[in-house]
């Protein structure tokens, strides 16, 4: 099934039921009362949100970014920055949201600069780890355009460490990743001046 994440989700009648079934299974281990009226439909919806949550295995991110390739000149730093994102922790199933920073070089490619926010998204509607992700999406811009550079900046907070654990409400995590010429410090700190500037 090859989801659109611009697009309602065309949910797979079987998979929907399955999931529910056994999201009704762990409500009832939980000692919940799946009969009350509260919560008739409650494993349904459960299994049509986790397959929305978690569509972006469903999609090749390269083949976005190829999908809208132009040639050109421009040899200066491209920045989508301030992206907001929302994706599940691997470890305990709860969410991590905040905003990517991302900026390449280009070396004659560029591509639509709505296609960075849609390998963003690609990737964070997958169970994940945030350094992982952060990894994926510079990996997924420097193999399919091949610029000169990539970095990337992902903050987040994390509800595993805000809900449970240690509860820790305004903390943040910051992760980076980055090829070629953001390997100079030189490079890097324009970068952040120009995310950081308002």
């Amino acid at each position: 099934m090859d989801f659109n994440i611009n697009q309602p989700v065309p949910f797979d009648d079987e998979k929907t039921s399955k999931i529910a079934f056994h999201y009704q299974e762990i409500m009832k281990l939980l000692g919940e009362d799946v009969a009350r009226e509260g919560l008739l439909k409650t494993p349904e919806r459960v299994s049509k949100a986790m397959q929305f949550l978690v569509q972006g295995y469903e999609q090749n991110p390269e083949e976005i970014i190829q999908s809208a390739m132009f040639t050109e000149n421009y040899r200066q730093m491209v920045i989508v920055k301030d992206i907001d994102f929302y994706s599940m922790c691997e470890h305990h199933m709860l969410p991590f949201f905040g905003k990517a920073h991302v900026a390449y070089i280009p070396n004659h490619k560029i591509t639509g600069l709505s296609k960075i926010a849609r390998i963003v998204e690609v990737f964070a509607r997958r169970l994940q780890v945030q350094e992982r992700m952060t990894t994926q999406i510079k990996e997924c811009i420097q193999n399919t355009l091949n610029p000169l550079g990539v970095m990337v900046i992902l903050e987040a907070q994390h509800l595993c460490m805000q809900m449970r654990g240690v509860q820790k409400q305004h903390s943040i995590t910051t992760t980076s990743d980055f090829t070629g010429v953001f390997q100079q410090a030189k490079t890097r700190e324009e970068f952040m001046n120009l995310i950081n500037r308002k």
